[in-house]
């Protein structure tokens, strides 16, 4: 997990009031790599709700636990291609999660909480979890979009 160029690394503790701060340095990182608008705030969300996820169930609204981000662009084979992506890594010593639990519910079942963990697989190509070194690793993935070479031609 350590390739790539580091773009961007935060250390934050797990008080909600961080977030806009987060929000906003993501906003600014995701825009400039070109990813649409629309792409943009789908990505800043998934980041946002898997910290408030951080806060709330690693570390039961607790506000100054440690919690890393750092930010990559990295080269990942993806379908038999090298692919340049986002790479963006959270990393808390809460409590270890429970893979069995980790089941975002269906968007029908209208009622309060449960669809963080929906927006972030939605929004992110791959989402990936697991525990080194006593810490809970999130790592979500999210390929960049390449123009297609121009022909040299007028349009």
């Amino acid at each position: 997990m350590g390739r790539g160029a580091l773009l961007l690394k935060l250390e934050l503790r797990s008080n909600p009031e961080a977030l806009c701060g987060v929000r906003g340095a993501l906003g600014s990182l995701v825009e400039n790599l070109g990813f649409p608008e629309e792409e943009s705030r789908s990505i800043v969300r998934a980041v946002d709700e898997a910290l408030a996820n951080v806060i709330r169930h690693a570390y039961g609204n607790h506000k100054e636990k440690p919690i890393e981000i750092s930010i990559r662009r990295i080269e990942e084979r993806h379908a038999g291609m090298q692919k340049e992506a986002l790479e963006i890594l959270l990393e808390d010593q809460g409590v270890p999660i429970d893979r069995k639990k980790l089941k975002g519910r269906e968007l029908h079942d209208v009622r309060p909480g449960g669809l963080g963990l929906h927006f972030i697989r939605e929004s992110m190509d791959a989402v990936e979890f697991r525990r080194s070194k006593g810490k809970n690793q999130l790592r979500l993935l999210k390929y960049l979009l390449v123009a297609p070479p121009s022909r040299g031609g007028r349009v």
